[in-house]
């Protein structure tokens, strides 16, 4: 028997989240959509490669924080390797952080978990529509950049993309060592990107670097 019109239409999406029920949620919500389909999904980066390369999706829906590698990494690698496909952020995290700098790795969106699921197809259909999609508060935010009316920056807004990489690896307890193999560089560089942090942040000691750190870690609310 034919397979239904609409099913040879649908849209592949692939999920990236490394909570199970997230994924399972996401792919029931998905399997509702007459014009959308799950094609895969991985809980981590080095896996979620590996599905894109083999499933080659349309869309990959992300969270921004992934275990192996951080989610801004992950995102820059993927747009790098596979341009054609399109990135949408859905996570837990603050947008006033993390979704600037989502975009300007190559998301084409980015929607907190918080909005729920008809929001979620929205920043979909919207994506696949050639928009970006971004809340109405952000929307306000980069227009106001643009029109050189720029908002203060966060107390983190200073650090470049490396920099809060390494400062949210500090944050999860991983040692220079641990840091320099989960980025691929060196530990002489990330010695050098924490003295960068320490100095952006004012403190004044590797031990302050580290308790600022995990107490972000832990609650995000030194944005």
């Amino acid at each position: 028997m034919a397979k239904p019109r609409a099913a040879k239409t649908r849209r592949r999406i692939f999920v990236v989240d490394d909570h199970p029920l997230t994924r399972h949620g996401i792919t029931q919500l998905i399997g509702q959509q007459r014009d959308l389909v799950i094609c895969g999904e991985a809980g981590d980066a080095e896996h979620a490669l590996d599905g894109v390369r083999t499933l080659r999706p349309e869309l990959v829906l992300v969270d921004v924080t992934l275990p192996g590698k951080p989610g801004l990494e992950f995102i820059k690698d993927l747009t790098a390797m596979y341009p054609e496909i399109l990135v949408l952020v859905v996570s837990m995290h603050d947008e006033r952080l993390y979704a600037e700098r989502a975009l300007r790795a190559g998301a084409r969106g980015y929607l907190m978990k918080s909005a729920g699921g008809d929001e979620l197809v929205k920043a979909i259909r919207q994506v696949f529509a050639g928009e970006v999609y971004v809340s109405h508060e952000l929307s306000a935010r980069i227009l106001d950049n643009l029109t050189g009316r720029p908002q203060r920056p966060g107390v983190l807004g200073a650090l470049s993309d490396r920099e809060f990489a390494v400062f949210q690896l500090v944050g999860e307890g991983l040692t220079t060592r641990e840091i320099g193999l989960r980025l691929h560089i060196s530990g002489k560089t990330v010695e050098t990107h924490r003295l960068h942090i320490r100095d952006k942040l004012g403190l004044k000691t590797p031990p302050e670097l580290t308790k600022y750190a995990v107490r972000w870690a832990g609650s995000e609310e030194l944005i």
